[in-house]
């Protein structure tokens, strides 16, 4: 009876290790690979139009068809 109770105990244990680690895994974002945040996904690069140099879409500029780095090159307007 000793044995069994020993093991049952071993048992819930185990059951609430694996419970508390899965709740944890979860409250981590991106650690099932689908829940991942708009920092961590690919961005396009995109080259500035005076200078050449690419950065992400969301730091340049746009204005028309052209992508510029910096307000600067924006002014100066592209090289052609």
């Amino acid at each position: 009876m000793r044995s069994l109770l020993i093991f049952i105990l071993v048992l819930i244990a185990i059951w609430w290790v694996r419970r508390a680690l899965t709740r944890f895994d979860r409250s981590r974002p991106g650690a099932d690979g689908k829940k991942r945040s708009r920092a961590a996904e690919a961005e396009r690069m995109l080259g500035c139009a005076h200078c050449g140099l690419h950065v992400p879409e969301s730091e340049g500029l746009r204005v028309g068809e052209d992508f510029f780095c910096c307000e600067e090159h924006r002014r100066l307007g592209p090289r052609r």
